[in-house]
């Protein structure tokens, strides 16, 4: 436990939180919608604080980041706590509830990265992942902070439901995120998720302006966020952004409160169509079938990175750019193959 960051006092020893746009007013003895940031005697701390629920060597392709440093490994951690409460929750165990918990300080972590460099040299850095990294905001700073001056990366797999300030102060530390973007649809976000869908956008955009490098995910859930026009305005978007921006339309599958039968193929595919109207890359997650997670050239078409479920299996690149038409790839740093 630590005193939180982002919190302003209030009346009566109450405190408001200004981490994410939840902006809960927390009374003493009570705790925020994320369940990890508690009032005590009107000084909010973070329960979270060094509490790790998992911990694994990933291959950086499952996060899923496919154009930054492909093919190399990272130290992937997640503690427990969100401050959305999606019904069709993949990580419900660790977002929802409380699970056992291993005490780690940001030195230890680091310790156990470069070991793991040490063995496996494509081991990059950390990635903050699992639950959502932005409600243990306190760790995940110090660890970024020693992280970065022991020349490891830092990735952020998050809902991207934090507030400009914040994410400002973040951001500096960071070297790419996966931001999942959840829906085109306003409704979605409040009924659903219990959140809302501007911030989302505007911390895609507060990331990429920052020079972050930005991958989107979003789950494609049927009847729910799978219309032709909603991929259509979320690609339009991006592409107003940037049209290198990769774009991960994953399968949904039931878990925690929902029990809609998994995305059909069919689906995605269809989708995945309209989207690359508009973006250079566009893949289907967690569905794996030959061809969904390749890297093809936007220009001729030539198979730049070719991937199994859940790595990188071949690479078809010469000093980075298109063996065809020696059109630049977008990949941030070194191809580990």
């Amino acid at each position: 436990m630590k005193e939180a960051l982002w919190w302003e006092p209030l009346e009566h020893h109450k405190v408001r939180c200004i981490l994410c746009p939840n902006a809960c007013i927390v009374l003493p003895g009570r705790r925020g919608i994320c369940q990890v940031r508690e009032n005590r005697g009107g000084q909010l701390y973070a329960l979270n604080y060094g509490q790790v629920t998992s911990i694994c060597l990933d291959p950086i392709e499952k996060k899923p980041l496919f154009h930054f440093h492909p093919g190399s490994l990272v130290l992937s951690i997640g503690t427990y706590g969100c401050n959305f409460q999606c019904a069709f929750c993949q990580n419900w165990r660790i977002s929802q509830e409380r699970p056992s918990c291993t005490e780690l300080t940001p030195e230890q972590l680091i310790n156990i990265c470069a070991a793991q460099k040490k063995r496996f040299p494509s081991t990059i850095g950390l990635a903050y992942t699992y639950n959502e990294p932005t409600v243990w905001y306190e760790f995940v700073k110090e660890c970024a902070e020693q992280a970065r001056a022991n020349g490891f990366v830092n990735l952020l797999v998050t809902n991207g439901y934090i507030e400009r300030e914040a994410l400002e102060q973040l951001v500096p530390l960071i070297d790419a995120m996966n931001i999942d973007v959840k829906a085109w649809d306003e409704q979605f976000y409040r009924s659903l998720a219990r959140g809302k869908l501007d911030p989302v956008r505007r911390a895609v955009e507060q990331a990429a302006g920052a020079g972050v490098w930005v991958e989107i995910t979003y789950l494609v859930i049927p009847g729910e966020n799978d219309k032709d026009e909603q991929i259509e305005g979320l690609a339009t978007w991006l592409s107003g952004i940037s049209p290198v921006i990769p774009l991960h339309l994953s399968r949904y599958f039931p878990a925690y409160k929902y029990d809609k039968p998994p995305t059909p193929l069919a689906t995605l595919e269809r989708l995945r169509g309209i989207a690359r109207e508009k973006l250079d890359y566009v893949y289907i997650g967690n569905a794996w079938q030959k061809g969904y997670a390749d890297t093809l050239c936007p220009q001729c078409g030539e198979p730049l990175l070719e991937r199994g479920a859940l790595e990188l299996e071949r690479a078809n690149l010469s000093q980075g750019v298109c063996p065809g038409c020696l059109r630049p790839a977008d990949i941030i740093g070194n191809v580990w193959m």
